[in-house]
């Protein structure tokens, strides 16, 4: 249910359907992944060492982790909620 719940959400997405606060929210979370993606590449050719290397490690904490969660608890809830809803509905 989970999957077919962020099947939904990227298909809306790529074809322009949502929300405009879901566009907003999700316009953020991209910026957010490229933000700190630059920003990664920049202190790896900055660093003073010898290793000007792309810090994959940093950029997944905290580039992808953190604007990815949200939308996980968001479908993990809603799809739980409309469960308990037509749970209800049946007995």
């Amino acid at each position: 249910m989970l999957l077919e719940n962020l099947k939904n959400f990227f298909a809306k997405l790529f074809t322009g359907e949502l929300s405009k606060r879901s566009k907003i929210l999700a316009s953020l979370s991209i910026g957010w992944i490229i933000i700190v993606g630059y920003l990664t590449w920049w202190n790896g050719l900055k660093n003073t060492g010898i290793d000007k290397s792309f810090h994959w490690d940093e950029w997944i904490w905290f580039g992808v982790i953190p604007p990815i969660v949200p939308y996980l608890f968001y479908f993990i809830w809603v799809s739980r909620r409309k469960g308990d809803i037509d749970n209800k509905n049946t007995k």
